[in-house]
């Protein structure tokens, strides 16, 4: 007679978690690593919603994003997104440190003033940006009514070049800033008052304290609103769409409105599917050099 060879217990167990990830896996096999793959094979094709066929054209759409005609379009659409990234997160990590550090009272009122300033972040963008084109509108908003009630002269936010971006920074700060102070203020909970006491016993100054305790000690949270709020930043959309439509003069054209605007204007999915890996690669690139780079400089004491 054979012998039946039983699974060891360990391997049983394996198995069975395993098994357990299986759903896990297929979902994101059918809904991230298929249309990633379909994306790159689209990439070397002349695919065109305007036409029932397609063929491939090997490295064409590449030769035309970086040594073509596109090159111009991809170039600024990587300014302005650097630009705005910039901008959301000078107000997310400075102005959300900045708020953090005046509302960090344990009472009611400071309690009140920090919902007040976190609010914003649960109404919907689409919403926000609406109501953000009545108050930047040039003859009726109520910034220009402010502004001619001082005696200054009324801007065109949105139909200027120049201020049209700072517009759109306007909303996003409007949305971020609490998202970053209440970021900063659960981790300034954590802070042990025992680093506080010996420096004051020291003779340390408040500033002292900031730069030399409070700062290091927020290091691990600093970089994780840097990295969250960079990829978030890269991926502005819907603030862009409702407020400038790209424009004046692709003056506020980040780099998915430029996808968008290939894909579902221009119906070249094929010259969008470049842009898109394109901008995929940056952001993998960018994002693990962040993590390399703050490897040496990042406390996890706290």
């Amino acid at each position: 007679m054979e012998k039946k060879t039983l699974l060891k217990p360990r391997t049983v167990s394996a198995i069975k978690d395993f098994a357990c990830v299986v759903p896990a896996l297929i979902f994101l096999v059918i809904f991230t690593y298929y249309p990633i793959c379909k994306l790159v094979q689209i990439s070397f094709t002349d695919w065109n919603l305007l036409n029932d066929t397609w063929n491939y054209v090997g490295l064409k759409n590449w030769i035309w994003l970086f040594d073509g005609s596109g090159t111009k379009h991809l170039l600024n659409s990587l300014r302005v997104t650097v630009l705005y990234s910039i901008g959301e997160l000078t107000i997310t990590l400075i102005g959300g440190m900045i708020f953090a550090l005046i509302f960090n009272r344990l009472n009611k009122a400071f309690s009140f003033m920090r919902a007040v300033v976190f609010m914003p972040k649960y109404v919907a963008m689409s919403s926000a940006a609406v109501i953000f084109l009545w108050i930047l509108n040039t003859d009726t908003g109520i910034l220009n009514y402010l502004l001619r009630s001082l005696g200054l002269p009324a801007v065109d936010w949105l139909g200027n070049r120049n201020t049209a971006l700072i517009s759109v920074l306007m909303l996003t700060g409007w949305r971020a800033i609490g998202y970053g102070m209440m970021i900063y203020l659960s981790a300034m909970i954590g802070i042990s008052k025992d680093y506080y006491e010996a420096a004051s016993l020291d003779g340390a100054t408040a500033a002292q304290s900031f730069f030399k305790i409070t700062l290091p000690m927020l290091s691990p949270t600093t970089l994780f609103l840097f990295v969250t709020t960079f990829i978030s930043s890269m991926k502005v959309f819907q603030s862009v769409d409702i407020l400038t439509q790209g424009g004046p003069y692709r003056a506020t054209e980040v780099f998915v409105y430029t996808i968008y605007k290939y894909a579902m204007e221009d119906f070249r999915m094929d010259r969008a599917s470049v842009i898109a890996i394109a901008f995929f690669v940056m952001l993998l690139v960018v994002t693990a050099s962040t993590f390399k780079i703050s490897n040496n400089s990042v406390h996890y004491d706290s």
